[in-house]
């Protein structure tokens, strides 16, 4: 199964949104770029360094936490993707939103779908990015690349699904947030 912009951008137009309203939970909004390389869609991910604040090593979108001055999520997600790898605002195109997702972590994060036609030149920065990664969107949706572990944080269980690529492991919000979005796609159900 591959999966195309048109697909998407049909996805979009007849979607609804799940939003989280809890106001003990710090908003976030993170930059789910897609683009074609080599014939299919890729994600442009970040391995976060060692000297961050939240989420140390691990492969994500770029993105953060919502500040005051931001007008919206977008914003939001966009203004943090500048600052973390240099890509312009006007450098991708804006698809749609997808449902808030909540980390066990306290964070809703809310994910920002966009398209870029190629990815320019791109300066990360070197306190908060150790990596990019161009990652195929086929490596998710091949069920070999993908676990699923139950972890307890705080006297909860919680599904904490992995995927494989090369020599990396992406997991937790990312690989949850993908999840979603890729599940939601193969259905093009309203909600």
């Amino acid at each position: 199964m591959m999966i195309t912009l048109d697909q998407i951008q049909t996805f979009f137009a007849s979607y609804r949104r799940r939003e989280i309203h809890n106001r003990s939970l710090t908003r976030a909004g993170v930059l789910m770029i897609l683009f074609p390389k080599d014939g299919e869609l890729h994600f442009l991910l970040t391995k976060r360094t060692e000297d961050v604040e939240h989420h140390k090593g691990q492969i994500s979108f770029p993105g953060g936490s919502k500040d005051d001055g931001d007008g919206d999520i977008v914003v939001t997600a966009q203004r943090e993707c500048e600052e973390e790898i240099g890509l312009q605002r006007n450098g991708v195109q804006i698809l749609g939103l997808l449902d808030d997702y909540e980390t066990p972590s306290g964070f809703a994060i809310t994910p920002v779908v966009a398209y870029a036609n190629g990815i320019p030149e791109l300066t990360p920065n070197a306190q908060e990015v150790a990596e990019l990664l161009e990652v195929p969107v086929s490596v998710f949706l091949d069920k070999a690349n993908e676990r699923v572990e139950q972890r307890q944080w705080r006297e909860k269980l919680y599904d904490v699904y992995y995927y494989t690529y090369r020599t990396r492991e992406i997991w937790g919000a990312t690989a949850g947030i993908i999840r979603s979005f890729l599940s939601a796609l193969s259905h093009e159900q309203p909600r």
